[in-house]
């Protein structure tokens, strides 16, 4: 960790604190978290790594403060390493028998992966962007938010009908509903989807 990783990701911008990789980039925070598991012995050391992003705007949003330095269980965008690197284990394990090299390798570039995927997400729209566009709930009252803020009715229309498709049939979405509607009347926003 010291060595490899730590030089890695400063290179990249990063600092750490703890077990945790932190680099800011205007309004967002992007972070790694290096989780130790509960089953470790002085033999088997096993470990995940946790990917986040935190973006001030949807905090605002939240009517939550502003973290500088937030846990991965605060950002708004999560994912653990292999949901982004597809070539990485959902763990790493180390052994007597774990070919050093090889861990590192594989390591350095899953974190590398994400960084290129990082890259990519450049404002907390592109946090919704990325949940939106698989009709996900996660952040959906917040991603009616900011679409709605930012007078993207179309799009906040789409992903309405996107969500209704997908969860309008069960118990559930009477709740939904009745928030999100509440979301458009706040923005005097038709509240119908496409």
């Amino acid at each position: 960790m010291k060595q490899d990783v730590k030089h890695f990701l400063s290179k990249h911008g990063f600092s750490k604190k703890s077990l945790n990789f932190y680099k800011r980039s205007g309004s967002l925070v992007y972070m790694f978290n290096f989780q130790k598991s509960h089953g470790n012995a002085a033999d088997h050391f096993m470990f995940y790594v946790n990917c986040g992003i935190y973006a001030a705007e949807l905090a605002r949003i939240q009517s939550r403060e502003v973290l500088a330095e937030p846990k991965e269980a605060e950002c708004h965008f999560r994912a653990r390493i292999e949901q982004i690197a597809k070539s990485v284990p959902d763990r790493f394990s180390i052994t007597p028998d774990t070919n050093r090299d090889d861990l590192r390798m594989t390591l350095l570039s899953g974190l590398e992966a994400v960084i290129h995927f990082y890259d990519t997400m450049t404002e907390a729209r592109s946090i919704v962007d990325y949940y939106t566009s698989s009709s996900s709930l996660h952040l959906s009252e917040e991603s009616f938010h900011l679409l709605l803020q930012s007078d993207d009715t179309a799009a906040a229309k789409r992903y309405l009908t996107a969500l209704q498709d997908k969860y309008g049939t069960e118990k559930r979405w009477a709740i939904f509903e009745s928030k999100y509607k509440a979301i458009f009347d706040q923005y005097e926003v038709e509240f119908n989807p496409l």
